[in-house]
């Protein structure tokens, strides 16, 4: 099982938009997939099409990461599936916002950790859309995290919250023992006819280099006329839809291009005490960091 987390920390560039788009690459290949929604806006859950009220959220889960908590809290999203894939949703909730503290305890980084230990064999790949901010919830997020996406439009704000983003990844990684990496900063919203996103998109390429995808997410209605919908934009008609659809796909492939070949299993209240070494290696520098660290 793969984890990714779709970041910003800026809002409005579209990383919800970003975050659906992957989710319906990977369901047009067949990928078992979950997303889950850990922004209290909870626009990925309305976009997959949970809009019934719900007993049990991310919030349920995040309160009590035990395995009956979790099943009974994923459910099936409203996408068709016609290529055999799996979409499923951990709904979000403004509940959640109960561990969006800018000092995030111990225990509460791990909980979405433990969380997806349980559903471990059941998913090929995890996405997990965050708020735009580096509070308790981005950070347990990446905590749980392979890889971190982080979104950026062309505009002077966006290009510093990705420059930001991505020095807190690089130090979370560092400390951590390497398994945090990031996929690169990829530009969405883009109008290849403005001078302004030209000229954004070049300062872009300056600073992150090869860290930035060279895929840019143009701007197009039907992105979201499909989210309003509650549909995949690989199921939306016309040649945009497919032209869109397949920009997703090219960072779908970029994700399992660098995807290593093993991944160790993630680590659980039952065998906590059998990954301690592991944990403190990851974490053994990063108190001052994010705290992140469980005594004995």
């Amino acid at each position: 099982m793969h984890v990714l987390s779709v970041s910003s920390l800026k809002g409005g560039v579209g990383k919800t938009t970003v975050a659906l788009g992957l989710a319906s690459a990977a369901l047009s290949r067949g990928l078992r997939t979950l997303v889950v929604d850990l922004d209290p806006q909870a626009d990925a859950t309305t976009a997959l099409g949970a809009t019934r009220e719900l007993k049990e959220s991310g919030a349920e889960v995040l309160r009590l990461p035990k395995l009956a908590t979790v099943k009974r809290a994923i459910i099936a999203s409203a996408w068709e599936t016609l290529s055999g894939g799996v979409m499923d949703l951990l709904p979000g909730s403004p509940k959640v916002v109960e561990f969006d503290s800018p000092t995030p305890t111990k225990r509460d980084l791990w909980r979405l950790e433990e969380a997806l230990s349980r559903v471990e064999t059941d998913y090929d790949l995890v996405i997990i859309d965050t708020p735009p901010s580096l509070n308790g919830l981005t950070q347990l997020a990446w905590t749980a995290s392979d890889k971190v996406l982080i979104v950026a439009e062309p505009s002077i704000f966006s290009v510093l919250a990705a420059d930001r983003a991505i020095r807190a990844v690089a130090e979370i990684s560092k400390q951590t023992a390497g398994r945090l990496q990031p996929l690169g900063v990829l530009v969405n919203r883009f109008i290849p006819a403005s001078k302004e996103h030209q000229f954004r998109l070049a300062e872009l390429q300056q600073l992150f280099g090869p860290g930035l995808l060279p895929e840019a997410i143009e701007e197009h209605s039907a992105v979201q006329q499909a989210q309003g919908a509650a549909r995949p934009i690989h199921s939306w008609p016309g040649e945009i839809a497919i032209k869109t659809a397949q920009s997703f796909e090219v960072v779908l492939d970029k994700l399992f291009q660098q995807q290593p070949a093993e991944h160790g299993k993630r680590s659980s209240k039952r065998n906590l005490k059998s990954a301690k070494n592991t944990k403190i290696k990851r974490g053994v520098s990063l108190e001052s960091v994010l705290d992140l660290v469980d005594e004995p």
